[in-house]
């Protein structure tokens, strides 16, 4: 059986004329005093010390940084100013797959990122999965009731590759971004950790 692609095993962020790579090694049976983070930064790897509160920083971006928040398995990502990325490496369980029939194998514990977004400010003009909800015009199409809801598909968000801006809804311009205005959002306390002037979304 080939991994659920509701799983978030990596991402690609973009932001001026940087990209940051974070994804989840695979991994045949969990330890979770193995790290199975896997971190790059302009495409190359980011060699970050085992250890809660060890820090990498950008020299190329100031105000860049990723810190450890445990001794393995869980970042922060944070561009000052910008946003902020709470990633944690998990595994499903064999009694989570039992229950769910995920069909996890011997060789695969399906390693995956739980993640949760804290965004400084966005634009009002800004979309994909998470960011439209928060746009001007945004009117939810979501069928009440389903239990993992999808807002769009491949039409939209799909793109070439993990770093490609190739997708139809893409905004993204390198050092600029298509848009005129930015909307400031109050303050957050939520249950992830991530409080703040911002946007939280953990699933």
């Amino acid at each position: 059986m080939g991994r659920d692609f509701t799983w978030v095993q990596s991402l690609g962020i973009l932001f001026d004329n940087h990209q940051i790579f974070v994804g989840a090694k695979k991994t045949s049976t969990w330890d979770n005093s193995v790290d199975r983070v896997e971190l790059s930064y302009d495409g190359l790897p980011i060699n970050l010390s085992e250890g809660e509160g060890a820090k990498w920083q950008a020299t190329s971006a100031p105000g860049t940084t990723i810190i450890r928040t445990r001794d393995t398995n869980s970042v922060v990502i944070e561009v000052e100013g910008n946003f902020q990325i709470k990633a944690t490496v998990v595994p499903i369980t064999k009694k989570d797959s039992m229950i769910h029939k995920y069909g996890i194998t011997n060789d695969d514990c399906f390693a995956h990122l739980d993640l949760g977004f804290k965004f400084y400010s966005f634009s009002g003009e800004v979309s994909g999965v998470l960011g439209q909800t928060y746009a001007n015009s945004y009117v939810s199409r979501v069928k009440m009731g389903v239990d993992m809801p999808v807002l769009g598909g491949q039409r939209e968000f799909a793109s070439s590759s993990l770093f490609t801006t190739d997708c139809a809804v893409a905004k993204f311009k390198g050092t600029q971004m298509n848009s005129t205005n930015n909307v400031q959002y109050a303050n957050l306390n939520c249950a992830s950790g991530l409080d703040g002037r911002g946007v939280v979304c953990k699933r």
